[in-house]
């Protein structure tokens, strides 16, 4: 512990000492607020310490709504709290530790909760800052589907503003801790911290093991009076049945009338209360996002009725007008985009669940075991995923593999739908498993989990390749999210229960009655979900259909995963794995023919940059040739891997490569984008844009205009380049016929002079488009003296480094100068014969 533990129990004296004027609430809410500005972090903490355990929930009353706010930040996120989300051990050691014990589940601010739990007292959370769904449905007055906002919701007095929800103290609680991960923004200049390293990470994983605990039971609150521990609150049961998507609904009017009534509930629900609620929040506050479009695809007929009639009839009856449909819809239109870190802790708590679910004993999961007489806790964990999770989570990640950035920062999102999709990774029995091909096999156990979760696993597939056909796949970091996927739908057996699933769903229509799945996928729920959890379904394909229906609605088209369509993405992805796999390897053998090719000089930055180079900066560049290699590999094992799944042949990927223009020239290099040939020459084809797009291919781009009038480059002397260049100007001015008479001989010292003056034949380099062609044409250029090399930074230090050289040796500068007059004069003959020899063979 971080305090005595006398300090915690023992002074009702001091404390009194201490604090002798605070003998009313609003005395000590004053009191408190003025210390939280002047006290330092840790005395704050010992002051409410005591302050918890020596008060009267009568007293703590006043000031829990300030203490939670000041601890979470406020909702609209303009009060940061103790900014949960950058405290680091590794920063801030003392702040840290004193901050998690304080609000450790076993901690003080838990005793203050439980402490005001068992007084029964109500704390207003506004409606406006639920999360989007949510708001614009009670707007709406149709209740959301969950039991959380059960008789909560509060209207407003004669001119009050806004709808609130009486919550419980834990509630309460919950609702900010959940909610300061969406509101609290980092603040500005905050450097990049490690999401699992951060209080906030460590706090969730710590409630997620106490109050979902996988081994044992739920430990009680812990009492704060000598009474006994706190009681449960009261079971949430309504007098009629709630109005939610897909139910038939209930005036939230009329139940709002009778909320109070409520009806003893199985004593045995209390044990799980408080676990029931934190998932409900958590899920709640993370995951119930989604565009606007997906809002009104989930709005029932009964739904949408109920709305009408209320606009029709209702309106009156309340004493503030509620808002329109149309503009509680408008209202919703705010976009919500997820953070990185958002992403992370809903894995965090998909990882938790999973383990949590799987923690059920054999006996306990088979079907004839539910018939027994079973604790809540167990019933708990064999409802918590399919009843509160799968929804919500199917939403949230359509709405992320729709809206997230083309970017690496995906693998977050790609990580959290695959630990959903892996519940065997976080079964006891995994740490048993050997190595072996066969352990690593999908056990026929999870056929059920694959098949109710079937548009988990097909329809965000094929999300999933629509955007990995939209991206630079010669990233090692898209390479690796590729890679990822295929795995994990590779793994043996998996895939067949992928069909499996789809062929239970598939199947005819025939005893099913219409409309009758919505029965069993959204049960009308009381004060807990225990109570009215449907028995267990039988018919595989009927939970198939129950599942994708409630998901997608009954007039949904279906696009099998393994069905023609699919199978031509997966095709696709194949051409672009083969033509990334060749794009990084000339990447990687150009990259090491420029670096054998570099002088000396290069090395010390003095070396011409190419301007021509053949392919944009991408990962590749920065992480050299490592990078390549991991690129390699993880494109090679996911084509292995996706040829496994969907069955594809050596032949067929061959087929592809050839087809796509995949294969490489005589020379070893990348051909020409993909284009047609025109009137006017080549013309680029929606192929050949992607190509160019995501650095597939390219046209070799270099200069071909005046060499003397090119733009001067960073290895250059700008102001000696001018001056050369004035110069040569004046010198070619000058002298011109006399240069265009010599180049016209036919002996050697013509071929001498043509080797200097003269320059190739722009056409004769490159292929140049009709445009250039024609004002390449519209130029001639004769004979003409360039000094333009005299201005390199390479130039001018590869003659003071032959300077010190020959001063070395004895040789002064004017010997040095002829000597190196002398070497070039030789070079230059050789080469003018070597020119002119050449010209004779191509003769």
């Amino acid at each position: 512990q971080w305090f005595p533990k006398t300090a915690i129990f023992n002074f009702p004296q001091e404390t009194a000492m201490a604090f002798p004027h605070l003998q009313q609430p609003s005395f000590l809410l004053a009191s408190l607020k003025a210390d939280s500005i002047n006290k330092p972090f840790a005395q704050r903490c010992q002051d409410l310490v005591k302050v918890i355990e020596d008060f009267p929930a009568k007293e703590l009353h006043a000031i829990f709504p300030w203490l939670v706010e000041s601890i979470f930040g406020s909702l609209d996120g303009v009060l940061v709290g103790w900014n949960l989300r950058c405290l680091q051990g590794r920063v801030s050691p003392v702040e840290y530790s004193i901050a998690m014990e304080f609000l450790d589940p076993g901690g003080p601010m838990m005793k203050l909760v439980y402490k005001l739990q068992a007084e029964d007292y109500k704390f207003d959370f506004p409606v406006s800052y639920l999360p989007g769904p949510v708001k614009a449905s009670i707007q709406e007055r149709v209740l959301p589907d969950s039991p959380l906002y059960h008789n909560k919701v509060q209207f407003p007095p004669t001119g009050g503003l806004g709808l609130n929800l009486a919550l419980n103290p834990f509630e309460y609680y919950m609702f900010f801790f959940a909610l300061s991960l969406i509101t609290q923004k980092p603040l500005p200049g905050t450097i990049h911290i490690r999401t699992s390293d951060c209080a906030y990470f460590i706090l969730v994983d710590r409630y997620l093991s106490w109050f979902l605990p996988t081994e044992g039971s739920v430990l009680p609150p812990l009492s704060s009076s000598p009474g006994g521990p706190s009681p449960s609150p009261a079971p949430r049961t309504p007098a009629m049945p709630f109005a939610s998507y897909g139910l038939h609904h209930t005036s939230l009017l009329k139940r709002h009338i009778s909320h109070q009534t409520s009806v003893n509930a199985d004593p045995a629900s209390h044990e799980i209360w408080r676990s029931e609620t934190l998932l409900q929040v958590f899920v709640e506050m993370w995951l119930h996002h989604y565009s606007l479009e997906m809002y009104q695809k989930m709005q029932s007929p009964h739904a949408k009725l109920e709305v009408l009639h209320y606009r029709l009839s209702v309106s009156s009856a309340l004493h503030s007008p509620a808002q329109p449909s149309l503009q509680a819809l408008h209202a919703y239109q705010e976009s919500f985009t997820p953070t990185e870190e958002h992403v992370l802790v809903v894995r965090l708590l998909l990882k938790h669940l999973h383990a949590f679910s799987n923690s059920l004993k054999p006996e306990q999961v088979s079907p004839s075991a539910h018939s027994h007489a079973t604790s809540p806790l167990e019933e708990f964990k064999r409802a918590a995923v399919p009843r509160f999770v799968q929804q919500k989570l199917y939403l949230f990640l359509q709405h992320c593999f729709g809206h997230w950035p083309l970017d690496a920062s995906f693998r977050a999102v790609l990580e959290m739908w695959l630990s959903y999709l892996q519940p065997w990774r976080y079964a006891p029995e995994k740490q048993a498993q050997s190595s072996d091909c066969q352990a690593r096999c999908v056990s026929e156990r999870w056929a059920p989990f694959v098949q109710e979760n079937l548009l988990m696993y097909t329809k965000l597939f094929v999300g999933f390749l629509s955007r990995a056909l939209r991206t630079d796949l010669v990233s090692p970091k898209n390479a690796l999210m590729v890679f990822r996927v295929a795995k994990v739908f590779a793994q043996p057996n998996l895939a067949e229960m992928i069909q499996k699933g789809e062929q239970l769903f598939l199947e005819p229509e025939l005893v099913i009655p219409h409309r009758q799945h919505r029965l069993f996928t959204a049960p009308t729920f009381t004060g807990s979900f225990l109570s009215s959890w449907p028995p267990a379904i039988t018919d595989a394909s009927f939970k198939v259909k129950s599942h994708v229906y409630s998901l997608e609605g009954q007039d949904c088209k279906y696009t099998p995963m393994f069905g023609p369509e699919v199978r031509t993405l997966v095709l696709r992805l194949a051409q672009l794995i083969t033509q990334a796999k060749q794009t990084a390897k000339s990447i990687s053998d150009q990259c090491g023919e420029s670096t054998a090719g570099r002088p000396f000089l290069s090395w010390l930055g003095f070396c011409s940059t190419d301007t021509n180079g053949s392919y944009p900066a991408n990962d590749l560049d920065e992480m050299g040739q490592d990078s390549v290699r991991k690129t390699d590999e993880y494109l090679e094992k996911a084509l292995e891997y996706l040829c496994q799944m969907f069955r594809l042949s050596e032949a067929q990927l061959a087929q592809l490569t050839l087809a796509l223009g995949t294969t490489q020239d005589e020379n070893g290099k990348k051909q020409l984008p993909d284009c047609v040939v025109g009137e006017d020459g080549l013309i680029l084809t929606p192929l050949g844009r992607y190509q160019i797009i995501n650095g597939l291919r390219r046209f070799d781009i270099e200069y071909q205009g005046d060499s003397e009038l090119q733009p001067i480059r960073s290895y250059e002397i700008a102001s000696l380049v001018r001056m050369l260049f004035r110069l040569s100007s004046a010198i070619n001015h000058r002298f011109a016929g006399r240069m265009t008479a010599l180049c016209s001989r036919a002996d050697f010292l013509g071929s001498f002079c043509r080797y200097h003056l003269t320059e190739p034949v722009l056409a004769d380099r490159r292929l140049l488009s009709p445009v250039a062609r024609g004002c390449a044409a519209r130029r001639p250029r004769g004979p003409r003296l360039s000094l333009r090399f005299l201005g390199s930074y390479r130039t001018l230090l590869s003659l003071l480094l032959a300077f010190f050289m020959a001063s070395l040796f004895c040789i002064g500068p004017l010997p040095c100068a002829l000597l190196l007059v002398l070497g070039y004069l030789l070079y230059a003959v050789a080469m003018t014969l070597l020119t002119e020899r050449s010209k004779l063979h191509q003769l």
